[in-house]
């Protein structure tokens, strides 16, 4: 009887289990990319290459003057600065960019930077080869492989000039690996460009990162730096917000889940006034009652639960590959299920407390007399 009763009205029970998957939905979608965005901001921090990142105050938003080179040996005497490396990077919109003879790609990043150095962007492991300096190779990341059907040996157009992908590397970081390196001498000349858009710098083992980017503040002062740290917990200010996002949008859905379900199963027990008094007459006690309209609530809300998990699975799998972020994965985590039938739970107890009780105090006379 609980499984079957919930359903003798059809429409009204898919009206209040849409309701609720709906938010459930997005619970469990907001979940996934949260979760992908906190293994994104672990991987950065984990990947290794430059701890800082040191650029001119001026650029500061996208755009301003370059960095003479000749300050990357200047900052490589920085106390507990062990290596440094200057990077270019130009950022084109049209068809500067995509695969010769093919579809171009649009809002990619060609960064230029010596091939000695890619240790210092993270870019450790290439499957292919890296490209020599001073040369019309590149190396391409996953995500814009993926998204341009990319492969080892075919040819690419920047700025005009035709470049042979040698190589195919993955960070995990989702800019890096949709985006472009060549050399930097080749960038320079192809970009009529003299300077680098930022300096990347390790420092030696155990030291302390913000206080060699406040030494280099200090020394040069119109430099702006950015740590490892500090990008990390920007990034985890992001997931922040997502996660206050998702805990509104659960308290919500408990809201007007309960009122939809207490609507559904209110107009239920009205319509089964007769039966609840027959059941009562024949010995049913108000216990095994109330636990029947409660269990045909928990039904409603379990198969909500079900899915509202199975619609956000594919709004997140469908929305990462519609904005074409490969570099980018959702991570299923059991804490987002978790969250996501816990509230159904709440749903169905919250929304079926009272009208089982209205059921269960149902007098049998009076309900056999109701028409």
């Amino acid at each position: 009887m609980i499984l079957k009763n919930p359903f003798r009205n059809r429409t009204r029970s898919a009206l209040s289990i849409i309701g609720i998957a709906i938010g459930i939905a997005t619970i469990v979608a907001l979940g996934l990319i949260t979760a992908g965005l906190e293994d994104s901001v672990q991987t950065t921090f984990n990947e290794g290459g430059a701890e800082i990142t040191v650029t001119n105050t001026t650029r500061i938003g996208g755009t301003g003057a370059l960095l003479n080179e000749s300050l990357i040996n200047d900052l490589k005497n920085i106390t507990n600065v062990s290596d440094a490396a200057g990077q270019l990077s130009v950022t084109q919109s049209n068809s500067s960019f995509g695969q010769s003879g093919g579809s171009p790609a649009t809002g990619m990043t060609v960064y230029g930077i010596d091939s000695s150095k890619l240790n210092l962007a993270a870019i450790k492991n290439v499957n292919g080869s890296v490209f020599e300096d001073n040369s019309s190779d590149a190396i391409v990341g996953a995500g814009y492989a993926e998204y341009n059907n990319i492969s080892i040996g075919d040819n690419i157009s920047i700025m005009d000039n035709n470049f042979k992908v040698v190589g195919i590397y993955e960070t995990g970081r989702i800019m890096t690996d949709n985006g472009v390196y060549v050399s930097l001498n080749t960038l320079h000349n192809i970009s009529n460009t003299d300077g680098v858009s930022s300096i990347l710098i390790k420092t030696s083992e155990g030291a302390n990162d913000t206080v060699v980017s406040e030494n280099i503040k200090e020394k040069y002062a119109g430099l702006s730096t950015l740590t490892s740290e500090e990008l990390s917990s920007m990034l985890t200010n992001i997931t922040g917000i997502l996660n206050t996002a998702s805990l509104a949008i659960s308290g919500l859905a408990i809201f007007v889940g309960g009122i939809g379900v207490i609507n559904t199963m209110v107009m239920t027990v009205y319509e089964r006034t007769k039966e609840i008094g027959v059941l009562k007459s024949i010995g049913w006690k108000s216990k095994k009652i109330l636990i029947m309209i409660l269990g045909e609530t928990l039904v409603l809300t379990t198969l909500s639960g079900i899915i509202g998990s199975i619609l956000g699975i594919l709004i997140a799998e469908v929305g990462v590959r519609l904005i074409g972020r490969e570099g980018f994965s959702l991570v299923y985590t059991p804490q987002t299920f978790i969250l996501a039938f816990g509230i159904t739970i709440i749903v169905g107890i919250i929304g079926g407390v009272y009208p089982a009780y209205k059921a269960s105090k149902l007098a049998p006379t009076e309900a056999l007399r109701y028409e």
